[in-house]
């Protein structure tokens, strides 16, 4: 079943990007751009819905009055304006990813090559390049390790929740990678594969397609540090899948990232309280999820067993319970 009903759902403090509009030109998509303080006045592009800060305080969200500003979470208020309008499946992505020409998104309908289970923290870059490279947020004693070989994927796993599509030129990697390295690279295509329960690869909000079930694992924490809120978010998001019976995917790159400016020493402090405690997360979570339970109660009790460790703070507990609300409300 091909992806249509798709919304895609950036947040950007620039004017509209050559990727923003990129993105408005393809067919049987919808984009959203939620805005913040540091945003543009004004928007002006074709195909695009903005969505300033003002109106943002004007959505009946209960969240938008608790999310900090200046902040990429405040990104979820597209989501709840895509899923509002009717989104099937929301593809989260930046305002420096440009979509490739004639490239289509994996089904969810499929099955996929599986990388066998309880291999913990895996490489997935591995399998499509054969330079060193590792995604932000692979536990930094991994990067010099081989951790995956391709002819290990074998089987065939289905019921794909969450696909994750690579970047080429200049990919999301962490800050030591660029600070040693920082090598632009072009991915080998290697298709689409899935990891089976129990092993574990960090994914981002780079190039992202979520179905509907699973909507609620969009939350992206706000008392986190930017380099770490959509990691942290992929990381509780694995174990919640594997309860009811979701994987997680990868696939070809389908965009070209042209990143934006960064300081990559204010990115690498960002980035260190992500390397001291993401190793915890998933055990953490684990110890409180339930196959009975929602996904939706399952990630708020993941974020009362991460509050209670200190990963999160108290404050983003409310924000969790407020995100649930305006998620059930936008769906009905």
């Amino acid at each position: 079943m091909p992806i249509l009903n798709k919304h895609v759902v950036i947040t950007s403090i620039f004017a509209p990007t050559h990727a923003v509009r990129s993105f408005a030109a393809q067919a049987d998509t919808r984009v959203i751009v939620a805005g913040d303080k540091k945003s543009p006045p004004e928007y002006d592009c074709p195909g695009v819905r903005f969505i300033d800060w003002h109106e943002q305080g004007r959505m009946g969200s209960k969240l938008a009055s608790l999310l900090p500003y200046n902040h990429y979470c405040r990104k979820m208020l597209g989501y709840l304006a895509a899923v509002a309008e009717g989104a099937q499946y929301i593809l989260d992505t930046d305002d420096d990813n440009i979509p490739k020409v004639d490239i289509a998104l994996p089904s969810f309908d499929t099955t996929a090559p599986a990388v066998p289970g309880n291999r913990g923290f895996v490489n997935i870059y591995e399998l499509y390049t054969d330079k060193k490279i590792w995604p932000r947020g692979l536990p930094l004693r991994l990067i010099n390790t081989k951790t995956i070989e391709r002819d290990a994927v074998s089987g065939t796993v289905g019921d794909v929740g969450i696909w994750q599509g690579l970047a080429d030129g200049d990919p999301d990697v962490d800050a030591i990678y660029r600070l040693t390295n920082g090598a632009l690279v072009d991915f080998d295509s290697f298709g689409p594969v899935a990891l089976e329960a129990g092993t574990i690869c960090p994914f981002n909000s780079q190039n992202t397609l979520f179905r509907n079930e699973l909507f609620a694992l969009l939350y992206l924490p706000g008392t986190v540090t930017f380099r770490y809120t959509d990691i942290l978010r992929g990381l509780i998001a694995q174990p919640i899948m594997w309860a009811a019976g979701y994987r997680l995917g990868f696939f070809d790159a389908t965009v070209v990232q042209e990143r934006n400016a960064h300081d990559f020493t204010r990115d690498f402090e960002s980035e260190v309280p992500m390397y001291l405690t993401l190793e915890k997360v998933i055990p953490l979570c684990q110890s409180v999820i339930s196959a009975e339970r929602s996904i939706g109660d399952n990630l708020a009790a993941c974020y009362s067993k991460l509050a209670q460790a200190g990963i999160v703070q108290a404050a983003e507990l409310p924000m969790v319970e407020a995100w649930l609300h305006d998620l059930k409300v936008a769906q009905a």
